[in-house]
């Protein structure tokens, strides 16, 4: 119906709350020192175990469920050889065979419900245990106002010419790590890639930049930024006219498991320093960490987004995209999802998406501005 082109697509994010308990929490932090806790005592009486009973133990290795599960097998045929018969209640005195099959069912259950953990938290920091797929996030709508985290999904759509035509659920938090997933999905479904992809700085990084092959900032003396640069010397000069020269290159390897080669540089003291608080939290001198790439991606991205065009598409993503979202949340009262699952969220949301559609487009029709896909910018 002629009412998208394929051409500029403008992209946002927002989260919205799951169909979930928010006290029924996961966090991977918290795991991962209950889990060394079980390691521990695993170790310890596996020793002692292999003392007794001639087993090898893991080497200092992580021991598994599989490695318990050895050790309880060789209890166990103790137990059949021995015709032991296990007894409970008040007065019964256990055999010292039963209480360590007990000691070792109870910690293989514990480290079997921690390997699930882990399984579910895919590179995440937190789970609800009501909706696996949900994740903890600081949602916009704190009615409480003490930033408490609650489940929930991070929505992505991308708008054209004011409809909905690209959306996806995502468990991570933050936008950044979203692009790629949602812009490679679009491509697997449509076999059609947009021209101009525009997207607020949130979803900025070298990565992405990458990928598509392409200010309270100003008060801020930690910024690179913010300090002068000598190509002739390669060094950046701080806000005290200190120098900070290179010193040597590292890999820097991101969530998504993309490497970026990073510079290093090193002030050349920061001894006595009065801006030292202000520049780094550093005991000893202030080090820089440079990537030229996403340098060199950036100053294409700015001079993109300050062209006639870049100025226009920037209008239209203000209008466009957030509109979306202010009529789905706003008009619409979606602030909660009804399902939970990934798969069945996706659903509901990609419903939301088509009624949406199908509003806007009876309304450019009574508005008689059907096949309006770009808003000019207007001029005071």
């Amino acid at each position: 119906m002629k009412e998208i082109s394929f051409e500029n697509i403008f992209i946002d994010g927002t989260k919205i709350e799951a169909n979930a308990n928010k006290y029924t929490f996961v966090w991977k932090k918290s795991t991962k020192k209950h889990e060394a806790r079980i390691q521990e005592k695993l170790r310890a009486s596996l020793e002692e175990l292999s003392k007794i009973y001639g087993k090898d133990n893991t080497n200092g290795e992580a021991i598994k469920v599989e490695d318990i599960d050895e050790f309880l097998n060789i209890l166990y045929k103790k137990k059949s050889d021995s015709g032991l018969e296990f007894v409970y209640g008040k007065g019964k005195r256990k055999h010292q065979i039963q209480r360590d099959i007990e000691t070792f069912e109870e910690l293989r259950e514990k480290q079997a419900k921690y390997d699930k953990y882990n399984a579910t938290f895919d590179g995440r920091n937190s789970f609800s245990k009501t909706d696996k797929d949900a994740t903890f996030m600081r949602m916009k709508s704190d009615h409480m106002r003490n930033s408490q985290l609650k489940p929930g999904y991070n929505v992505q759509i991308g708008v054209e010419g004011e409809y909905i035509t690209m959306a996806d659920i995502s468990s991570e938090r933050s936008d950044q790590l979203t692009l790629i997933p949602f812009l490679d999905n679009f491509y697997e479904h449509t076999n059609s890639r947009y021209k101009t992809i525009v997207a607020d700085t949130r979803y900025e990084s070298e990565e992405n930049y990458a990928y598509l092959k392409k200010k309270k900032y100003k008060k801020n003396i930690k910024l690179r930024e913010n300090m002068g640069y000598d190509p002739t010397c390669d060094t950046y000069t701080c806000h005290n006219n200190r120098n900070l020269s290179y010193v040597y290159n590292k890999k820097r390897k991101y969530t998504s498991r993309y490497e970026a080669d990073i510079k290093v540089y090193e002030c050349e003291s920061c001894e006595g320093c009065e801006y030292k608080s202000k520049c780094t939290r550093a005991k000893n001198n202030r080090k820089l960490y440079v990537s030229e790439a996403f340098i060199e991606y950036r100053n294409h991205s700015a001079k993109n987004i300050t062209s006639k065009k870049g100025i226009k598409l920037r209008v239209n993503r203000s209008i466009q995209v957030e509109c979306a979202f202010g009529v789905l949340k706003q008009d619409y009262g979606f602030r909660r999802f009804l399902t939970r699952g990934k798969k069945n969220v996706k659903t509901e949301f990609l419903l939301l998406c088509f009624a949406y559609n199908i509003n806007k487009l009876h309304q450019k029709k009574m508005n008689q501005n059907s096949g309006v896909i770009m808003h000019e910018v207007k001029i005071a």
